[in-house]
């Protein structure tokens, strides 16, 4: 019974697989040929990589979703208490042994190098790859990393100014979009201005989604601890 059970399963996953196939096979052809219409557009789009100007001009409004999500997701966790007791997760064992001085010495040696990497990525993302979804992730990682040396408190009640700077980043996309309305449409942006706007818009998203990746690690009442001090 189970074997023919587990064929049964197999034989749909291969059915499915093969109808996936045809259905693809049988799209047609793109009538219209995006990255060179990208590219067409890159001079009024106020940065020179096609990528930044797609996520934060283009097609804005998909970034500013995802923003909203990651914090939805960071004030559903808080809203819930989330942590190891009300998730029903056991801590680490190893999250809870005095810190290690090699870690701790690592920690505050690459920490103010992992800021010049992201204050690098933010900058370097209007003509190269990166961004702020970048320099955001290397800032989450490095108050990870001083959280795991004891260094950096949890965010066990986290206070207004830190909440507010939670949202600052999206507030201030939301505000660039709504200016945008002015335009004719949403998140357009003057040509003359669209580069400082697409800087000011990633330098408050690196900041705020720094701060929303560390919170999902770093906040509520059984965050994760490094031991000792902090």
């Amino acid at each position: 019974m189970k074997k023919a059970l587990q064929w049964t399963v197999a034989a749909l996953c291969a059915l499915l697989a093969a109808a996936l196939t045809v259905a693809l096979l049988a799209l047609p052809g793109a009538p219209v040929r995006l990255a060179a219409e990208v590219e067409a557009q890159l001079p009024a789009s106020g940065v020179a990589h096609p990528v930044t100007a797609v996520l934060l001009n283009f097609r804005g409004y998909d970034t500013l979703l995802e923003v909203a999500v990651l914090l939805l997701a960071l004030l559903g966790m808080l809203a819930a208490g989330a942590g190891p007791r009300a998730l029903a997760v056991p801590p680490d064992p190893l999250l809870a042994v005095p810190p290690d001085p090699l870690l701790a010495g690592l920690a505050r040696t690459l920490a103010p190098l992992m800021l010049l990497v992201a204050g690098y990525l933010l900058w370097a993302g209007a003509h190269r790859p990166g961004g702020a979804f970048q320099a955001g992730a290397v800032l989450a990682a490095a108050a990870v990393l001083l959280r795991l040396a004891g260094l950096l408190p949890a965010w066990a009640r986290p206070g207004r100014r830190l909440r507010l700077a939670w949202a600052a980043g999206f507030a201030l996309f939301l505000l660039a979009a709504a200016g945008g309305l002015a335009a004719g449409a949403l998140l357009r942006y003057p040509p003359d201005w669209a580069g400082a706007l697409i800087l000011a818009i990633e330098a408050g998203l690196t900041f705020s989604l720094g701060l929303i990746l560390a919170g999902l690690f770093l906040a509520g009442p059984e965050a994760p601890r490094g031991g000792g001090g902090a």
